[in-house]
């Protein structure tokens, strides 16, 4: 509240001085030549000193402008009209000069401008508008036919990887949409790595709220970071592509084509991949998309429900993921059709996509597990060969039914199989490297699963400003099967290393999984005052599933036909929630503060049909949340908020049945868990500097666990882990970060500065053998960035930074694994005569030795293609390229937690050289049609 009274002050005492102060401009602006009077002109008032916004209006119908409300001081008149060069000039205002008349300013068609006839013209690569960042395109320099993700890696505060995956301010950009449209549904990758950069005009960046928030305009706490392409009016009418085909040597290959027709309203896409070499195929994000089956409950922060498992199947499952660990074949392919209609109160938007992707190779793995009674060490090779094949289709479909009231529905469905073969050669010492154990393991698993959901979303506005109402009604069904074969034999040998026992298991394992949940959500909103409004909601949310999970052995050989009564379960869930809450939003002038809360009843009724065990839980989720959001301009804004939930224990860390997928680490259930509550505290802040070029922004965040959910850990004598989940008692865990960048245009030199610095940590807690460990573990980062582009010369970006980990174990206080380490990133072009074309870009990795690895690790990977450039537009390229020309490319990974170290070495995709034909093809231009 003292807040909001001070915002207030602020503003009653700004108008209070504005009145005292009688300085302003006035003037009009009109074509050059054709003396026509440039309606709606942006005329902005930037401050000398630091080129801040001060003022700005839009002309009037006859080219006029007037500003009042200035003080005295030296600004910048910047005034801009679309195909128009800007105008800039200086002035100043003073207790002699209080009113400045720039009278007629003639603005000069882009077409027509001769040097020396504006005085300098300096056009905003950037905006701040509200909640978005825009970046106009024409100001960041790309090559010619490059895509849209290769004008992202130009825009500060945007990082891409070599994956596709894009992080913007700190934060994971999940969607991507086209002119505000979804594209190839929510996969990044599918539009960034198929529009072409010249078709686009501008990019915004921005938290894009749930359909609920920007129906009522009110924050609901729901964003996801978004990047919106908005398309140049010329490119929407015609059609462009790409076809991609390479040889390697190796066997590597890489094939691609991608077809866009635009046409008014309409957009028609289509692409098709076939590739070995990790490059293409699937993206970063369709490890959510081509996942294993999900079979597990969760009760999610507001009392709803998912369905998702963890391995929960008792085999291991392939999560559809390639993470750079084997060897990839990916076949992928789409169709995605949108068009808006009947004088655009009608849209449609639909997605076809179809994925197979198998992965094979082989890992070792060493490990130190250190324990309150001793050291246990570990050797693992294993060989795998995963699979997963999936069809996705999602449709959806908007209507205005009238001026006041709108109706969405979508659809989608998906079907998807997966195959994985496992096998696994352990050996385990003591600390004395006395023999443990040794056991020779061997996964199969074949699973299979049917999605369907829908959603009905209404909207309806009243006639008083402000009051609205919304139904939504979702439906989600889900049908998987999964089964396969579990074979092992552990050998176990005593304190001398001699053979003691032998424990052989061969069992065939079921799991059939059926999930409905319906939900069904109303909110209404409802303004108190002009600057205050109410939010209030009810949902109601039905989950009806059964888990049957069977595991069998062997009445004769090749003969599963004997259930094993300790691994096996057949489960009913039965679950309701009832929830309602209110939001109270405020907002005025440059501030909005919204606060309120939401609380769940939820009642859960789970029974084992197999043993006739019921366990029954009713518990309250509480919501509160609280935002707050202050705009000092129009380029600078700060927002804090703050949100608490429940989360509940999900079906696998409660539900008491034992799973022996790894005999040696056994999981069982905990009917005794309780809910733990999260606190979490975020802080962005942003500012850009039209004319300087300006740009800081800094995100931070906190939280902590109380009743935290964590680890039990215990181990015997013959190296059998048992896990099982636990409340904390009596301590909190926590996590923080922050991230915080600053970029500058160093205008004498034509470069682009950047520097980027990142924190984050957590103190978590696990008991080890009865003993609870405390581990605390923080990672610094500092990046700096450099880039130049001169037009068909050269390109160059460099990014490079040292990190420095810091780790500590209270049962290991006389060991730490703090290191330091570095992270280096070039690209390089050089266009040569001819129109040959050099590249190349390097990746190097640095991580230093610790007290648990005594060894550092170095990694320099070096790719570089030469290419030759045919036709006026560059359409055509041949292009012969090397990948990790060092061959450094070694599959390696190492990790230390709080008592386990682990180190990793993998097949991977190494040196190769690949020769290519790259054809992009384009008709694009004119008026779009209608």
């Amino acid at each position: 509240m003292k807040g909001i009274i001070l915002t207030l002050f602020i503003c009653f005492a700004s108008q209070f001085l504005l009145a005292q102060n009688s300085y302003r401009i006035k003037g009009s602006v009109a074509d050059t030549v054709a003396n026509v009077k440039l309606y709606n002109t942006t005329v902005v008032v930037l401050n000398a000193k630091d080129s801040t916004l001060r003022k700005f209006t839009r002309a009037a119908e006859d080219g006029t402008f007037n500003i009042v409300g200035l003080n005295k001081g030296k600004f910048i008149l910047l005034v801009s009209y679309p195909n128009y060069a800007d105008y800039v000039e200086n002035f100043s205002l003073d207790s002699l000069n209080k009113e400045h008349d720039f009278k007629r300013i003639s603005m000069l068609l882009k077409a027509r401008l001769l040097a020396g006839v504006i005085i300098k013209g300096t056009r905003a690569a950037i905006k701040i508008k509200g909640d978005t960042t825009e970046f106009d395109a024409s100001s960041f320099k790309v090559q010619p036919n490059a895509k849209v993700e290769d004008l992202l890696k130009q825009l500060p505060g945007i990082q891409v990887d070599k994956d596709g995956k894009i992080t913007a301010q700190g934060q994971v950009v999940n969607k991507v949409l086209v002119d505000g449209e979804e594209f190839f549904g929510d996969d990044p990758t599918l539009v960034t790595k198929n529009i072409r950069s010249d078709m686009v005009d501008k990019v915004q960046l921005y938290d894009k709220s749930s359909d609920q928030a920007a129906f009522t305009g009110v924050d609901d706490g729901k964003k996801t970071k978004t990047i919106n392409i908005k398309l140049k009016e010329d490119k929407k009418n015609g059609y462009f592509g790409k076809i991609d085909a390479g040889a390697a040597t190796d066997k590597y290959y890489q094939e691609q084509l991608l077809f866009n027709k635009f046409w008014g309203k309409k957009k028609l896409s289509a692409y098709g991949t076939l590739a070995n070499t990790g490059k293409t195929g699937l993206g970063w994000e369709d490890s959510n998309k081509y996942g294993a089956s999900n079979a597990n409950t969760e009760i999610g922060d507001d009392g709803s429900v998912s369905i998702y498992i963890s391995g929960g199947d008792d085999l291991d499952s392939f999560d559809g993921r390639y993470n750079g660990q084997g060897i990839p074949v990916a076949r992928t392919g789409g169709l995605h059709f949108d068009n808006k209609f009947n004088g655009d109160k009608e849209s449609i938007n639909t997605n076809y996509k179809t994925g197979f992707l198998n992965v094979k190779g082989n890992r070792d793995n060493l490990s130190q597990n250190t324990l309150p009674t001793g050291l246990i060490k570990s050797n693992t090779a294993q060989d795998f060969n995963n699979s997963i094949f999936r069809q996705k289709l999602d449709a959806a479909y908007s209507i205005k039914l009238d001026t006041t009231s709108t109706l969405k529905i979508t659809i989608d469905g998906t079907i998807k199989s997966n195959k994985t073969r496992n096998n696994y050669l352990a050996t385990s010492q003591r600390g004395n490297d006395t023999l443990l154990n040794r056991s020779n393991r061997i996964l199969t698993n074949d699973g299979d699963e049917k999605i369907l959901n829908a959603s009905l979303f209404y909207t309806k506005k009243f006639k008083k400003k402000g009051r609205t109402f919304s139904a939504n009604f979702t439906e989600a069904l889900d049908q998987s099967n999964t089964k396969g074969y579990l074979n092992t034999e552990i050998d176990y040998y005593n304190n001398l290393g001699r053979l003691d026992s032998t424990q052989r298991i061969n069992q065939y394992k079921t799991t059939d999984l059926q999930s409905s949940v319906f939900n069904s959500n109303f909110t209404f909103s409802e303004p108190l005052t002009k600057t205050v409004t109410l939010t209030g909601n009810y949902r109601f949310i039905l989950n009806n599933s059964s888990i049957n999970r069977l595991s069998y052995n062997q009445s004769l050989p090749g003969e599963y036909d004997r259930v094993d009564n300790t691994l096996s379960s057949n489960y009913k869930l039965n679950q309701t929630s009832n929830q309602a809450g209110a939001v109270f939003n405020y907002k005025k002038n440059k501030t909005i503060f919204n606060f309120g809360t939401k609380i769940a009843a939820v009642n859960f009724d789970q029974t084992d049909l197999y043993t006739q065990n019921e366990l029954k839980r009713n518990f309250i989720n509480y919501n509160p949340q609280a935002s707050y959001q202050y705009r000092f301009s129009a380029q600078r804004s700060i927002h804090m908020d703050y949100n608490g939930n429940n989360t509940q224990p999900n079906l696998d860390q409660i539900q008491p049945v034992r799973v022996n997928t790894d005999p040696l680490n056994i999981t069982i259930g905990n009917p005794d868990l309780k809910p733990s509550f999260t606190n979490r505290f975020n802080m962005y802040y942003n500012s850009y500097k039209i004319i300087s070029g300006q740009s800081i922004y800094t995100s931070l965040g906190y939280s902590t666990t109380s009743n935290a959910i964590i680890s039990n850990t215990m181990t015997d004598s013959a190296g059998k882990s048992t896990y099982q989940s636990i409340n904390l008692r009596g301590k909190q865990t926590a996590n923080f970060y922050f991230y915080g960048g600053y970029y500058q245009k160093i205008k004498k030199l034509d470069i682009d500065a950047g520097l980027n610095g990142n924190a984050n940590g957590n103190t978590y807690y696990s008991y080890t053998n009865g003993v609870l460990n405390k581990t605390q573990s923080y990672t610094y980062a500092v990046s700096a960035r450099l880039s130049k582009y001169k037009e068909k010369k050269y390109e160059v970006s460099l990014s490079a930074g040292p990190t420095y980990t810091r780790s500590q174990s209270s049962l290991l206080t006389a060991i730490n694994n703090n290191g330091t380490g570095f992270n280096a990133n070039g690209d390089f072009g050089i266009y040569l005569p001819k129109k040959f074309r050099i590249s190349t870009d390097q990746q190097y990795t640095y991580q230093g030795k610790t007290a648990s690895f005594n060894q550092d690790f170095q990694r320099l990977i070096i790719n570089a293609s030469l290419s030759k450039a045919f036709f006026k537009d560059e359409s055509l390229k041949l292009m012969i390229s090397g990948n990790d020309l060092l061959n450094q490319n070694v599959g390696f990974n190492r990790s230390a937690t709080s008592t386990l170290l682990t180190q990793s070495t993998y097949t991977t995709i190494r040196r190769y050289f690949m020769f290519s034909i790259v054809y992009d093809f384009s008709k694009m231009g004119g008026a779009p049609q209608k």
